[in-house]
């Protein structure tokens, strides 16, 4: 059994514990809450027995091998850089860290003490994230990406009525770029690699934070249009376009629908089944590379992490948004 902790009791966590209790490998053992009370009340559902409100005594407890992560962003790489101190393997919700910098320590601290530290993405796990690399080929040379994820946030209703909430609060790390921007970013570099360059703009909150922007990635043959959004919705899928077809996908950040499109107007449904809770996938993968003794993985790599955090930091540049973080050592 891979025996793991979890920081953070909100609804992420209750949705990575649902599929990953699927797996016969894996074992909730402990919680860490800044209340006892809520650690408790959160982990006893799921038959975890050590509880925590002190992170140095979880990263010291013999009870874990490793933790899933979902705290507020702000606090990922201190709270992981910890863990993987203590020898425990750590799995990170996306955005894996307040910036680039954060994350090279982190990833230096995992090959010290040669542990696993992963990104929590889970859409390059997905089947159907695999069906387009498999059939990428097909749609000849690739001239254009188009990723769109906009959805309204019920916390905005909060913001307007002059409620700032973790999600818009730069305190946390966070606005629209972290929280789905990411899911626009991530596919393309796993797919692409490292851009060229980088334009962005996007409107800034009066919080700090970005509500919605646009990310134009420049490519040696080809380019990637990048909408995100917590402050509007769209149903716009995204759209892989080749010289000979394109692939439509339905969402970028679980894809779970896609279809081969030909010049000559063929259509071909490539999805395959995928279980309804995505998460699935990456908390499968995590206990599988455990079970190997691997230290990385080798969909979401750390390059393509890091890249992806590099273009991060430049969007924010650009549009202006800072975060504490930016100014804090480790």
């Amino acid at each position: 059994m891979i025996r793991f902790g979890v920081i953070g009791t909100n609804w992420i966590t209750e949705s990575f514990l649902q599929a990953a209790n699927e797996l016969p490998s894996f074992q909730l053992t402990s919680v860490y809450s800044r209340s006892e009370e809520k650690a408790k009340e959160f982990g006893e559902k799921y038959q975890a027995t050590h509880f925590f409100t002190n992170l140095e005594e979880m990263a010291k407890s013999e009870h874990l091998d490793a933790v899933y992560i979902a705290s507020p962003n702000s606090l990922h790489a201190e709270q992981a850089i910890l863990l993987l101190k203590h020898g425990k393997h750590v799995i990170c919700e996306k955005a894996i860290a307040s910036n680039k910098v954060e994350l090279e320590k982190m990833i230096q601290t995992a090959k010290e003490n040669k542990v696993l530290l992963m990104e929590a993405l889970k859409s390059t796990f997905v089947p159907n994230f695999a069906v387009i690399q498999e059939n990428l080929e097909k749609i000849g040379q690739v001239r254009r990406v188009f990723a769109s994820y906009c959805q309204y946030s019920s916390r905005y209703d909060a913001y307007r009525s002059g409620t700032i909430l973790n999600a818009f609060d730069p305190t946390f790390s966070n606005g629209a770029l972290m929280d789905i921007g990411v899911y626009c970013i991530y596919p393309v570099v796993a797919l692409f690699g490292k851009p060229l360059s980088v334009k962005a703009s996007g409107v800034l909150l009066e919080s700090g934070v970005d509500g919605e922007g646009s990310i134009l990635l420049t490519y040696k043959n080809m380019d990637a249009v990048l909408m995100y959004s917590k402050i509007t919705n769209s149903s716009i899928p995204s759209e892989i376009q080749g010289e000979d077809g394109n692939l439509v996908i339905d969402k970028v950040n679980t894809p779970e629908k896609v279809i081969l499109e030909y010049r000559n107007g063929e259509k071909v449904d490539l999805s395959v089944p995928q279980k309804v809770n995505s998460m699935y996938y990456e908390a499968k993968e995590f206990i599988e590379l455990i079970e190997k003794g691997e230290t990385e993985s080798n969909i979401n790599t750390y390059e393509n992490s890091l890249v992806t955090m590099e273009i991060m930091d430049e969007v924010r540049k650009q549009i202006g948004v800072k975060f504490p973080a930016d100014n804090k050592g480790l």
